[in-house]
This record gives structure tokens, C-alpha cells and sequence, in this order.
């Protein structure tokens, strides 16, 4: 197959635009056409060209994958669900991921510590950050070290109390919505009886 022209992007910097003499496309970057020496009027044969589109896509998943990451922070499982919805290949996609990390720019553990601190910081409790965790693909060997970071339940408990009776001491009704409300949360039933017990006669001293 021979090349009919070589263009630059005029939309993505650093693109080049390989149009093929049957009218076909391929979109690979400067690398790319310094390590295939492409140039205007080459034939290229089935092999080099299915090598090429290969490499082309490989440069297109990392290129997608660094824009994800740049926008906001995520797992390597969810990195690669996106890439895949967005027309990469798994290998693709793989290859994406396994170069974010190679390069530090993905990072579970961090994520992971990320998740925590945000549930944490919205007034839940340990077992939402196991959803969590779970819920985005984090292996369980680094569970244990990100929610070591979380704050103590029974500080989060008992600053969820204190907003919810600042009106007064709670009656009885309004303790058990609280223990429902704290429950819901992802704290411990022994975290939400200890921080009620706090308040069994009246409001606890500072």
C-alpha cells in the first residue's frame, strides 16, 4: 500500500495524518514517523502497515489515557474500563495503564488513600470506604494501608452527633434515627452505641 501524503494535524499537536493511496487513514504521532520512516510515496507492505496502525493505536491509548488521568484522579481498573469504551483494544488499554505507572502517573495505592480521605471528609464511615474501594477496582492487599490514614470512627461519629442534637439532647426516637443515619454511613454499631452512649444524660462535655 502506498502513502499518498503526509499531513500534520492541524487539530492535535504532534499528529501526523498518513492518508493511503485506497483513500484509508492512518493517525500516528512524530514517533512513529521518525521509527517507521514514513514518507510521502513509500509503499508499505501488509506486515509494516499492520505494525503501524498497531503502534498508531498504542500511541492513541496512552494519549486518551493521559488526557483521563490529567482530568481527574482514578484506579487502573477504571483507566482501562473507559479506554475500552472509548474504542481501545484491552491490550490496548493494558499497555496504557502499564505505562501510566511505569511513569508514576498512576498510582492504586494513592488512589486508594485518595478514596478514603474523601469519604472521610463527607462523614462516612469505614465500611463505605470498603465499597468503595471495591466498587473502583482496588486490589485488597492495599485496603489495610489506605484506610489506616482515615481518621478515628469515634471522632466522626461523635462530630455527626453534635450537628445533629445541637438543638439539645436527643429523646429517644431521635437516638435511634441517628443510630439508623450512622449506620447507613458505614460506621460499626460499636462505634455509633459508644458515641450515643456519650449523650445518655444529656450533652456530652467538651
Amino acid at each position: 500500500m502506498k502513502i499518498d501524503r503526509l499531513e500534520r494535524s492541524r487539530h492535535v499537536s504532534g499528529r501526523v495524518l498518513v492518508f493511503l493511496e485506497d483513500g484509508s487513514l492512518v493517525k500516528v504521532t512524530e514517533q512513529e514517523l521518525l521509527d517507521f520512516g514514513l514518507r510521502a510515496g513509500d509503499e508499505l507492505d501488509g506486515d509494516t502497515l499492520e505494525r503501524l496502525r498497531d503502534a498508531a493505536a498504542g500511541s492513541d491509548a496512552k494519549a486518551r489515557a493521559a488526557a483521563l488521568i490529567g482530568r481527574r484522579a482514578m484506579s487502573r481498573r477504571d483507566l482501562e474500563r473507559k479506554l475500552t469504551e472509548k474504542g481501545a483494544t484491552q491490550a490496548e488499554a493494558r499497555y496504557a495503564a502499564e505505562w501510566l505507572e511505569a511513569i508514576g502517573a498512576l498510582n492504586d495505592a494513592e488512589y486508594a488513600a485518595l478514596l478514603v480521605r474523601h469519604c472521610a471528609r463527607m462523614g462516612y464511615g469505614p465500611a463505605r470506604y470498603r465499597d468503595e474501594l471495591y466498587r473502583h477496582g482496588i486490589d485488597r492487599e492495599l485496603w489495610d494501608d489506605a484506610m489506616d490514614a482515615a481518621p478515628d470512627p469515634a471522632e466522626l461519629v461523635e462530630e455527626f452527633l453534635r450537628d445533629r442534637f445541637r438543638k439539645g439532647p436527643p429523646d429517644e426516637k431521635e437516638r435511634r434515627r441517628a443510630a439508623d443515619a450512622l449506620a447507613r454511613r458505614g460506621f460499626s454499631w460499636g462505634d455509633v452505641k459508644a458515641g450515643l452512649s456519650a449523650w445518655a444524660d444529656g450533652e456530652p462535655e467538651e
